[in-house]
């Protein structure tokens, strides 16, 4: 049906710094959102009746019993025609999409490097440091296929990689989230803002926020608050707080500083850290020092929040664990797998978050319902590219609950 199409790319909201894009770019852009949409839905399906009708059975003929793991899934499926078909589809969606997202950008660079150099300048929302190193487990692939990931430069202050990742965002994700491509940040704010009406915090801290899609919506509902939002790429950053200029939010900072080392901030320095489609991004060693990190710049009363895909459970089935896993094998996603697959509750714990205080809540994407059709709580499973996300968190119990639980 037509209501269960995605929008047209020309419906995304034209900030500033947006790059322009011709009728035939916005084309291509059109085919890919459609192309990704037809490659979750119905030929992605093809994949579960390939598991049961004959990968399935061969298994059981071959070994005897049913699978144990989903790594002995993958190694059944990418046996199977259908699937290496699927999963050829998709690697390729992946790959025009970023290659149409640089045709557009790199033909207008000079006018884009101009413009956020201009705004860079006069808005003060900016701070970069070179002397921060990028992590290697960041440099060792192109993560999501973008050419150089997205810390890597085609010239000295260039935005490339930051104005690909804003132009193209809404092939990758289906038109999913909204027109300034934000659900993501806007799905969190209207969590904050239903768990705890009458919050107010005064500092937020943004970990990992490429160009800041989800730190921009936060600091404009919380406009009395400070926003920091740090990340290792400058080529990200510089993008970012331009384009956070151009919109006209001022109550935000585009940091380039890593969360492995947050000293340059106090103890208790943050009532609210946040981060989006970050921790699988990690390495096994980076992970726990970002949280105790976190732990230690929170505010007694303070909030962590981590929106990410669900962890891996006993709860899940098998052959869903295999399907999430794609990204870590075909989308140069090299920690999703791993990160999937651990205890997050005692990653957190043991980096001082208490178990009683931690939980878990599920956030959609909030869009413009009549542009953007949401997604729907009882549409067919599509194994994580629908923008409804889990929240894991926790509130830092008060310095008084510390104390009594410290003499207890």
């Amino acid at each position: 049906m037509a209501s269960d199409l995605p929008p047209p790319y020309t419906a995304l909201t034209r900030h500033p710094m947006m790059p322009q894009s011709s009728h035939d770019e916005a084309a291509r852009f059109n085919f890919l959102t459609h192309f990704n949409r037809y490659l979750s839905g119905a030929v992605g399906a093809g994949n579960k009746l390939a598991y049961d009708k004959r990968v399935l059975p061969a298994f059981r003929a071959e070994y005897g019993r049913d699978p144990e793991h989903r790594y002995e899934i993958r190694d059944a499926m990418n046996e199977d025609p259908w699937h290496r078909m699927w999963s050829a589809l998709k690697r390729n969606s992946m790959e025009m999409r970023q290659h149409t997202g640089r045709q557009v950008v790199l033909r207008q660079l000079d006018e884009l490097d101009a413009m956020a150099r201009q705004f860079n300048e006069q808005s003060d929302l900016l701070e970069l440091d070179p002397a921060v190193e990028q992590p290697h487990y960041q440099t060792q692939v192109d993560i999501h296929c973008q050419p150089g990931g997205y810390h890597s430069e085609e010239r000295a202050d260039d935005v490339t990689v930051g104005a690909n990742y804003d132009v193209g965002l809404f092939a990758t994700t289906g038109g999913a989230l909204g027109g300034l491509n934000d659900g993501g940040g806007q799905a969190v704010v209207e969590w904050a803002k239903a768990e705890r009406p009458d919050w107010r915090p005064k500092r937020i801290l943004d970990i990992g926020c490429t160009v800041g899609h989800n730190a921009v919506p936060i600091a404009l509902a919380y406009p009395d608050a400070e926003v920091i939002a740090i990340d290792t790429a400058g080529a990200s950053l510089r993008y970012g707080a331009a384009r956070a200029a151009a919109m006209g939010v001022k109550n935000i900072k585009f940091v380039q500083a890593s969360g492995e080392d947050l000293s340059r901030w106090d103890d208790g320095s943050f009532d609210w850290v946040q981060t989006t489609m970050f921790l699988h991004e990690l390495s096994s060693k980076a992970m726990p020092r970002i949280l105790a990190e976190a732990n230690r710049v929170m505010a007694p009363g303070g909030l962590i929040l981590h929106i990410e895909q669900p962890q891996y459970s006993d709860e899940m089935p098998l052959f869903e664990q295999f399907m999430r896993d794609w990204d870590a094998f075909n989308n140069n996603e090299p920690f999703w797998t791993a990160m999937h697959g651990q205890d997050l509750k005692q990653v957190m714990a043991d980096a001082g978050f208490p178990r009683d205080s931690q939980f878990v809540a599920g956030v959609r994407a909030v869009v413009d319902p009549e542009i953007f059709p949401p997604s729907p709580d009882d549409g067919e499973e599509d194994f994580g590219r629908a923008a409804i996300w889990n929240a894991y968190g926790a509130w830092k119990p008060a310095q008084e609950h510390t104390k009594q639980a410290a003499a207890a």
